[in-house]
């Protein structure tokens, strides 16, 4: 992503500055966490050679802008986000569904809302702060139950919950792997204290939701669901 194209820099176009949003995916999952912006880089199991291609991404821009910007974020969502994540949980609660939860719901999850991601590229801009790579994301992680919760909330329904088995594969039937991770955005917050509440943020996507249905990728969780869990 680059923002005020008007300076010219050989190989990667014209540009005044250069942020990149990168991934937390580029931290192997065996890392010390919370994941710190100067741990180690490297695979990860679960994120495959979308990690290692955004390490290279990274690799290849500091190399031609050493002043780029890099920023790490956890779980975007928000509004015009298209992947079934809470919008999966909002067809469960509108089709007035139990929803099939990974063991007691304990896994943590963080999320950062693409308002504050915005909001952060705009305070880099202005603030030019020295350090040039950045883990962004809500302080506070979320348990899956309480964030399938939220998202019957903002649906105006109330969730209700059937444990599965630990020992079925969760992505067959569940939005996330089963990973849990945490990024430290303690120097994100000395840019930007603040985020968007996560229950404020759900309710946003809710409304987009509603409206555009179809543009979502849609997975077939139901389908699995009714064939091998109910």
């Amino acid at each position: 992503m680059c923002s005020g194209c008007t300076a010219a820099s050989a190989g990667i176009g014209s540009y005044e500055e250069y942020v990149l949003i990168s991934s937390s995916a580029v931290y192997p999952e065996n890392t010390a966490q919370p994941f710190a912006e100067d741990a180690p880089l490297g695979s990860n199991r679960y994120w495959g050679t979308y990690g290692t291609d955004k390490i290279e991404a990274e690799e290849a821009l500091l190399k031609a802008d050493p002043n780029a910007y890099i920023l790490r974020p956890p779980y975007l969502y928000g509004p015009m986000n298209n992947v079934y994540r809470e919008a999966f949980v909002f067809d469960c609660a509108m089709a007035d569904r139990k929803f099939y939860l990974p063991g007691k719901g304990e896994m943590k999850l963080q999320f950062f809302h693409v308002q504050d991601l915005c909001r952060f590229i705009d305070l880099l801009l202005e603030k030019r702060p020295v350090q040039h790579i950045f883990n962004v994301g809500n302080r506070e992680t979320i348990s899956i139950r309480d964030w399938a919760e939220l998202c019957y909330q903002a649906a105006g329904r109330k969730a209700e919950f059937v444990q599965v088995s630990q020992e079925i594969e969760q992505r067959n039937y569940f939005s996330f792997y089963n990973y849990e991770y945490c990024l430290d955005v303690s120097k994100q917050e000395e840019i930007m204290s603040d985020t968007v509440p996560l229950s404020l943020g759900m309710q946003a996507c809710y409304a987009w939701y509603l409206e555009h249905q179809s543009d979502v990728m849609k997975r077939p969780y139901m389908d699995y669901i009714d064939s091998h869990l109910k």
